[in-house]
């Protein structure tokens, strides 16, 4: 029965509509048909051209994911498996978004903000790697796909060293991989397009 809270609980957190809220609200704009689409923080920041309002959707978004893994925690069994459950369905319904059509954003905030509590070490290797490509290329979707993947990579060459850094403590290397893996999955799932856009216009390798 706690797995079927824990999956609850997230989804219905992840699945608060945030950046469509919050542009309706302000803008009176539908991100899902304005700008790339995106229900997230990015895309609200382009479309209104207000650093306030993409900051608000980051800051909610990252809230998401942080409550899926506080609250299984506060009301079910102090096990890793319950908050990685719950903050794997925040991350999917944000991304997937029931009340958008199944339209979401690219679930990076929400994991973000889980991932503080439940396995920083996943979250400092992202942006560490992040930073690092992102300097190379000055591209945030090259930056986003490729610290996601390089993580996944890590994590998977590392688990001794990654299981350490959870909290509460995995039960068990596989649990720990099927949380960072299905995490970093979805997050790549949704950059695919973008990615594909950005190769077809010649931009990834410096060319014009």
């Amino acid at each position: 029965m706690e797995y079927f809270f824990s999956a609850i609980i997230g989804y219905l957190l992840g699945s608060f509509p945030s950046a469509y809220l919050v542009m309706k609200y302000y803008k009176g704009i539908d991100i899902t048909t304005a700008g790339s689409g995106n229900a997230g923080a990015m895309n609200s920041f382009e479309v209104s051209n207000s650093k306030a309002i993409g900051i608000l959707v980051l800051l909610i978004d990252a809230l998401k994911g942080l409550l899926s893994v506080y609250l299984p925690l506060l009301f079910l069994n102090l096990e890793f498996v319950f908050p990685a459950l719950s903050l794997l369905f925040a991350v999917f319904s944000h991304c997937y978004n029931p009340w958008l059509g199944f339209k979401g954003g690219r679930g990076l905030a929400a994991a973000a903000g889980g991932s503080l509590l439940l396995f920083p070490f996943l979250l400092v290797v992202w942006l560490v790697l992040w930073l690092m490509t992102f300097l190379l290329k000055k591209d945030i979707i090259f930056a986003n796909c490729a610290a996601t993947i390089l993580s996944l990579l890590i994590i998977f060459s590392s688990p001794q060293s990654a299981i350490k850094y959870t909290f509460p403590h995995a039960e068990s290397i596989s649990s720990m991989l099927l949380l960072s893996s299905g995490l970093l999955i979805i997050i790549f799932n949704k950059h695919i397009d973008p990615l594909k856009e950005l190769i077809t216009n010649k931009k990834l390798f410096g060319r014009r």
